[in-house]
């Protein structure tokens, strides 16, 4: 049975469900793409890589918002910080997508993977890490880190974005001093951005699969409903023990994709 053209029903199930999961993920850590994306790259393997990314981004800003707003209304984050990184996030990613069917994405897979070890083995060791808030500089400073922070994940969210939350958190944790729970919260605002920024670019250049992102992003919704709510029940202690187990298996797609394409 044929669904949305040449989609089989099967098939779409299958990306559904994975945009399901996705979301739950996301909504608690990040990393949600890491179930999203492959996905859909298997689902979609006659579509350019660059119209997959598009209907990815449109499927995951409908979970991402909702996910955003059940943090914002429990968390409360610093609304100056959430701005300072959302709108650089916002442009980085309106010129990541940019260039995005420009720049071989696999010449990034080790640079990223050189990364998620670090994360990985940061976080391990470092136990107390997040688990309260703990602010290292000037709300002023403060400002200035989230703002850099964010135009560079944002510039890489458009142009691959795999771990993108993940690196979103550990940022606002590492540099800033935000807890678990609260980094997630902004994390989760400024991934919007970065959806948008995406989708505008994506959009306008006629590759996003539009019912296929709309049909996913209802399941990404259901996701993050899920997901946002219990890391809010679970607190900074679980959102750290899923941020971990994220970035991990994150490692090891991340490895074998890039070995595959030695």
């Amino acid at each position: 049975m044929q669904f949305f053209g040449d989609i089989a029903f099967t098939t779409l199930a299958l990306m559904v469900f994975a945009a399901l999961c996705a979301g739950f993920i996301d909504a608690i850590a990040g990393g949600g793409g890491l179930i999203q994306l492959p996905a859909m790259l298997i689902g979609l393997p006659n579509s350019p890589t660059v119209q997959v990314l598009g209907t990815n981004k449109l499927s995951s800003i409908f979970g991402t918002s909702v996910a955003a707003h059940l943090y914002r209304r429990n968390i409360k984050p610093d609304f100056r910080i959430t701005v300072a990184m959302a709108f650089p996030a916002f442009l980085g990613s309106m010129l990541g997508a940019q260039l995005a069917s420009h720049i071989p994405t696999q010449a990034l897979r080790p640079l990223v993977f050189i990364l998620l070890v670090g994360v990985a083995i940061f976080t391990w060791f470092k136990p107390d890490l997040g688990a309260i808030e703990s602010l290292r500089h000037s709300a002023r400073k403060s400002r200035i880190i989230a703002s850099v922070a964010g135009a560079g994940l944002g510039f890489y969210d458009g142009i691959f974005g795999p771990g993108t939350g993940t690196f979103f958190i550990l940022a606002l944790v590492a540099l800033v001093g935000f807890d678990f729970l609260t980094a997630s919260s902004i994390a989760k605002v400024t991934n919007v951005a970065t959806n948008v920024g995406a989708i505008l670019i994506f959009g306008l250049h006629g590759v996003v699969l539009w019912k296929v992102g709309f049909v996913m992003g209802a399941a990404n919704i259901l996701g993050a409903i899920m997901g946002a709510k219990t890391a809010i029940a679970g607190g900074a202690t679980l959102v750290r023990k899923v941020f971990l187990f994220v970035t991990i298996v994150l490692i090891f797609k991340v490895g074998i994709d890039t070995i595959s394409h030695w």
